[in-house]
């Protein structure tokens, strides 16, 4: 396992090589591989974050001192506890790694899909079959990041695979649903963006009120459910 700098206060935990092939195996590896350094308690430590092949792990380094490390290599003190921790984490292989499911309702009229018709176009497709075959899927939340909330889902049905848009939107309404390459993903704020928006969710999918402020997590799976606009408006309310 590889483990390099990145910044002064953090280590990249490289965790497999290539995603494409076998992207639910090594999902389920990082998300493994994450939860094993949270549960080592290592001195300094801020977070632990999932990406797609990787695991970040931010520290303190006057924590990491506090508790021991030599202050002219405190990086190479946490790597030492790092791979001790991946080394005694056998309590939880990927196949353990827990999972929840939500739900996500989604509206894919035009007037919340601005792209859909040309998805559907660069498919060879009737923009219901874009729908059903969008909603017929299921999902995995692979990592957050972008935004606070913004969820890259795998899982999308390969005929619906788009490129993103040649010039980006200066602005996307929260809760937008779209597509970028091979991945879906909700905008859970107002922001620009570069995706073909097909829908939108009234649902809220960032919240920093809430402890976790974010509706859906690494590992969840998610499925998405097509609405009318009456339901759509009626769930505004």
């Amino acid at each position: 396992m590889e483990i390099t700098p990145l910044g002064d206060s953090a280590l990249l935990v490289r965790v497999a090589e290539n995603f494409d092939d076998a992207s639910e195996a090594v999902l389920n590896k990082v998300l493994a591989t994450k939860r094993n350094l949270e549960a080592a308690k290592i001195p300094g430590v801020i977070e632990v974050a999932p990406a797609y092949t990787t695991v970040a792990f931010f520290y303190n380094p006057v924590g990491a001192v506090d508790a021991g490390a030599p202050v002219e290599n405190v990086a190479g003190w946490i790597e030492q506890r790092i791979r001790q921790a991946l080394a005694d984490g056998n309590e939880n292989p990927p196949d353990r790694v827990e999972k929840s499911s939500t739900e996500i309702p989604v509206c894919y009229e035009t007037e919340f899909g601005f792209d859909l018709d040309e998805v559907a176009r660069r498919a060879g497709l009737h923009s219901q079959e874009v729908v059903d075959l969008h909603s017929g899927a299921e999902y995995r939340v692979h990592c957050l990041g972008f935004t606070g909330g913004f969820a890259f889902l795998g899982g999308l049905p390969q005929k619906l695979a788009t490129r993103r848009r040649d010039v980006p939107r200066k602005e996307i309404p929260a809760g937008s649903v779209a597509i970028g390459g091979k991945q879906t993903g909700i905008y859970p704020i107002k922001s620009p963006g570069g995706w073909n928006v097909i829908g939108r969710t009234s649902l809220k999918l960032f919240d920093p009120s809430k402890n976790p402020p974010t509706l859906l997590r690494a590992g969840d799976r998610v499925r998405f459910r097509s609405i009318t606009r009456d339901e759509f408006e009626r769930s505004t309310l």
